[in-house]
């Protein structure tokens, strides 16, 4: 019985190997993104993409394991989940008022410690931000909201 079970979940693993999620592969950069609509320096748009970008951008760079399922497929959603939360490559098109509400919701998670994610700074250690870059991003945060033109 358990060597039939030990089939079973070997093939199960071997047969979705052959799913094939789509890759976020787009351009991060293009005229809708946050660049467009917010001044940033070169220190926190680093920031941003070495710790937001592969989950909150139109493009990702995938480590080897996206390529073996089922982390791939796990990989895959969230990628989904994060860039319907915020996605940086389309932030020029958001209202004003959702603008100011994730550039709010930007310095709440980065300064609660909720983003970048454990499971990725486990994985990626220059996505895990020092006080001193929290602290960048939340006073980068504040300056870019009281540009913002509310109705």
């Amino acid at each position: 019985m358990k060597k039939k079970i030990l089939l079973i979940v070997v093939a199960i693993l071997v047969l979705i190997q052959f799913i094939r999620p789509e890759r976020n592969l787009g351009s991060a950069e293009s005229e809708k993104d946050y660049t467009h609509y917010v001044q940033v320096t070169p220190e926190v748009a680093g920031l941003l993409k070495t710790a937001c970008f592969d989950c909150h951008s139109n493009h990702t760079e995938y480590p080897w394991y996206a390529n073996i399922n089922p982390m791939g497929l796990w990989l895959s959603h969230h990628v989904d989940e994060g860039k319907r939360e915020l996605n940086f490559s389309d932030f020029a098109q958001y209202k004003p008022k959702r603008m100011d509400h994730k550039l709010e919701e930007i310095a709440e998670e980065v300064e609660e410690g909720h983003m970048p994610i454990s499971s990725y700074t486990l994985l990626h250690k220059d996505a895990k931000l020092s006080e001193a870059q929290i602290k960048t991003i939340v006073d980068w945060v504040k300056a870019e909201r009281q540009k913002i033109k509310l109705p």
